[in-house]
């Protein structure tokens, strides 16, 4: 048996993980009959991705099978990461088309939580870009899920709960260079914030950080960062003949965990204010590397030690448009009230609902994340009822403790969601620490 838990490290599970490396292994696997989840790369931050029964690591399925190089299609296995898409087919041009703030999730993963990205207002969620998904199913056979279909909709968000994702057909985006264009704007207030935002809800990435910490009429004053990709016109002459070409950074690593105490009231009011005013200095646009932009968390490998042994948790919920505004300032209202703040503090506008069972609704969303302790704990309970109060739900990829009640009463798919996985046998046989917590 083996502990194992989420990117969050909360909670560690006792589980048989067991390494899958074709299909074979996988039916094998399943005909076993013992519950079980596939994982992939272990970025989902709470138990999600961990059964009590078994555990499919899929990592061994990382094979690329095809790539049309005119139109920037990709056959892939599920435990194929987007890092390794990026470092095979950006150099050609092509990007992936949504991706998360982790280049290190796989491409089952990604599908299974239907991961949105800072481009979500505009192109929707990963699965707006994935032409078919193949599924095991219960009865070990192969279906292949054409989009729009039944079996896609539901397995798009369905957390690894409608089958075994083995493989699917993604489609990239086009880019002339390795560059963003990145316009970064400081903002004082929520208010101001979210009519930034509002104001620029065709740029093609939008993304804001918030000052969780200052209280009064400068709650919420945060740093918009608007994004695009680069073209050729827009790099300086050195640059143009090997656009694809941005600084290569050192490999950076946490090799202990850091202690808990580190990540006090004092220490992240410093970071803060500090973030805050370095980002002022910097207004207007600017060339960023990709990476940079899309992926700053990924600079320092185990980041996640930066919380200690006990681990994090991170809250992420989604208001409705019409509710955002009350409700963002409701939640910072309570954070700032119960001192814990958070020091990663994301707030992103979000596009038409897409689905059957995927995050996303139209409005906007709210990422934080708390030290696991006590304290945070009770904090996020508060937090779940200012969120059901202004009609949002929650991002179950980031959900390490969610109670049963609080998803029922924010989702009310959940009871369609239940007779599709028991008409279809998936019930009692594809089971996360996570589904039995919540009931699915």
């Amino acid at each position: 048996m083996t502990r194992l838990a989420g990117w969050g490290r909360f909670r560690p599970v006792e589980t048989r993980l067991a390494r899958m490396r074709d299909d074979g292994d996988v039916a094998a696997a399943l005909a076993g009959g013992t519950a079980l989840i596939a994982r992939g790369n272990g970025r989902a931050y709470g138990d999600s991705a961990v059964s009590p029964g078994l555990t499919l690591d899929m990592r061994g399925m990382d094979r690329m099978l095809s790539f049309d190089a005119d139109r920037g299609v990709l056959v892939a296995e599920a435990g194929v990461l987007l890092a390794d898409v990026i470092a095979a087919f950006f150099p050609q041009g092509w990007f992936p088309a949504v991706t998360p703030g982790t280049k290190f999730v796989s491409l089952g993963g990604a599908i299974a939580a239907d991961v949105h990205g800072k481009n979500h207002h505009v192109d929707g969620g990963f699965g707006a870009f994935v032409d078919w998904v193949e599924v095991m199913g219960a009865d070990g056979r192969i279906a292949r899920a054409e989009a729009g279909s039944e079996l896609f909709d539901w397995t798009l968000g369905g957390m690894g709960l409608t089958g075994v994702i083995l493989r699917a057909q993604i489609r990239l985006r086009p880019v002339e260079t390795g560059w963003i264009v990145q316009d970064m704007r400081a903002t004082q207030t929520l208010a101001a914030t979210i009519d930034m935002m509002e104001a620029t809800n065709d740029a093609p990435y939008s993304v804001a950080w918030l000052d969780c910490v200052t209280t009064g009429v400068m709650m919420g004053r945060g740093l918009a960062m608007l994004g695009r990709h680069a073209g050729l016109e827009d790099l300086p002459r050195e640059k143009r003949r090997k656009p694809f070409a941005t600084p290569q950074k050192p490999v950076l690593r946490l090799p202990v965990d850091l202690p808990a105490a580190a990540l006090n009231g004092v220490t992240r009011r410093v970071f803060n204010a500090a973030y805050y005013w370095n980002g002022r200095r910097k207004p207007g646009p600017r060339l960023v590397d990709w990476d940079s932009y899309f992926y700053p968390l990924d600079a320092i490998l185990d980041w996640n030690r930066g919380y200690g042994r006990a681990g994090f948790l991170q809250f992420q919920c989604a208001l409705p448009q019409e509710a955002a505004r009350p409700g963002m300032a409701a939640l910072l209202e309570a954070i700032a009230a119960s001192g814990e703040a958070s020091v990663l503090s994301v707030l992103k506008r979000f596009g038409a609902e897409r689905g059957r069972f995927s995050f996303p609704m139209a409005g906007y969303t709210l990422a934080l994340d708390f030290p696991a302790n006590d304290r945070s704990l009770k904090l996020m309970e508060r937090l779940d009822a200012i969120t059901l109060d202004h009609g949002g739900r929650f991002y179950l990829a980031k959900d390490a403790r969610m109670p049963r009640a609080v998803m029922e009463a924010a989702d009310g798919r959940v009871a369609a969601f239940r007779a599709m996985r028991a008409q279809s046998g998936a019930k009692g046989l594809f089971v996360s620490a996570q589904s039995e917590r919540l009931g699915l």
